[in-house]
């Protein structure tokens, strides 16, 4: 048994992880439902869930009955074998998408949005369009991921400074704004819209109403395809197990990870009729991805998260979770306004507050509360799917006294 001092774990983390992070010092141990407990016996209420990765929770039993089931019985094989658990996954994405031919399984949200740009881009070359007719739209305040293609379909500079020469491309234009839109598609030379039906990292924005319907539209006009980025807002997030469900719209492409794993990596990459066959043998792969560990636990995950339990049980908690929040804004005066869909929320500082949304996590964090934070200036909710009354009440309680901490200091 390790006996380590959390003191002596954060020095290992500060001595030997590259710099990238900026962990709270706090050593976590183990979790049980939408709560966790560190090293040390402190108790916490966890509205992040991993980043909204735990759609089920902390130590879901039914998840941890299918991890340990399958690993009795294979963990690999790469994807020269089939193996059944990713066979059958694929099977029921495409079921529970409503409009998906296949599937690709990859282990993360990045790969999954990777492997979109370059299906759209190899779709683009099939359909006999020069490589300057190949441009991918993406929106301001988007994220898609770390890697270089992924960080450059990501609209926000702050993430792409210095990793210039960036891939060529993309053309970027302002969410929901319709008329940007139609002026950066009239060339002629789009490929693919790319974009979140909800902006997490952007600032927990949703998408207009009627928005999703008018890009679709755009792209029929000019002969472009659809991608819904669903990494996060997705796998029941929003009341519904894709968001874009509530739009009223049919994607081409839509990418999922978080919680499509319940925190065991994954990533997925589903694929409509008109893009299905664009990719041959060879033209991707990948070694982990698809292995038979994750997906048996996302075969679970998929399960749960697309219940009638857990949408209605979003839906009520969603509406709680907000009417706290206003009445909490309200009485100190902190919040310009509450946004977003289902439980996946974002508490709007006013401006004087504006930058200070890391403080606030630190006085939750003090307080036995984990919170996110959507850029400097917004608080972010998107805690279990399967979170109880009981819960989220303990949680604004938590969260109102971290608060008045923060004003009084």
């Amino acid at each position: 048994m390790n006996d380590s001092s959390a003191s002596d774990l954060l020095a290992k983390g500060s001595r030997y992880y590259l710099p990238i992070y900026r962990p709270r010092d706090v050593i976590l141990e183990r979790g049980q439902g939408a709560r966790v407990w560190d090293r040390d016996g402190h108790e916490y209420l966890d509205l992040s869930a991993g980043i909204a990765v735990c759609g089920l929770g902390h130590n879901d039993p039914d998840l941890v009955a299918a991890l340990t089931e399958q690993a009795g019985k294979l963990w690999h094989t790469s994807n020269v074998f089939y193996s059944e658990p990713p066979l059958r996954l694929a099977e029921e994405l495409v079921a529970a998408s409503r409009f998906a031919s296949r599937v690709f399984l990859c282990n993360s949200g990045a790969e999954a949005n990777e492997a979109a740009i370059k299906l759209v881009r190899r779709w683009a070359a099939s359909q006999g369009r020069a490589p300057d007719h190949r441009v991918i739209v993406t929106f301001r305040g988007s994220f898609h991921g770390r890697t270089l293609a992924a960080v450059t379909a990501t609209a926000q500079p702050k993430y792409q400074e210095g990793y210039e020469p960036l891939p060529g491309g993309f053309r970027y234009v302002d969410f929901n704004d319709l008329i940007q839109l139609e002026t950066a598609m009239a060339a002629g030379d789009v490929a693919a819209v790319m974009l979140e039906p909800v902006q997490g990292e952007g600032g927990v924005m949703p998408a207009a109403s009627g928005f999703l319907r008018q890009v679709r539209e755009l792209c029929d006009r000019h002969g472009a395809l659809l991608v819904l980025d669903e990494i996060q807002c997705g796998m029941g997030r929003t009341g519904t197990l894709f968001a874009h469900w509530q739009d009223g719209v049919v994607p081409d492409i839509v990418t999922l990870a978080k919680a499509l794993g319940g925190g065991f990596p994954i990533g997925a990459l589903l694929a409509g009729p008109k893009v299905a066959e664009a990719m041959q043998f060879g033209a991707h792969g990948t070694t982990f991805g698809g292995n038979p560990l994750a997906a048996a636990v996302a075969r679970v995950a998929l399960r749960k998260l697309a219940s009638p339990q857990i949408a209605a049980n979003v839906s009520r908690q969603s509406q709680a979770l907000r009417e706290g929040l206003l009445a909490i804004g309200a009485g100190f005066g902190l919040f310009a306004q509450v946004r977003g869909r289902g439980l996946m929320l974002g508490a709007v500082l006013k401006p004087a507050f504006a930058g200070r949304a890391g403080e606030i996590l630190d006085h939750a964090a003090a307080h036995g509360l984990l919170l996110l934070q959507a850029g400097p200036d917004v608080l972010r909710f998107v805690p279990a799917l399967n979170i109880i009354d009981a819960e989220v009440a303990e949680g604004l309680k938590r969260l109102k006294a971290a608060l008045a901490d923060f004003v009084a200091r």
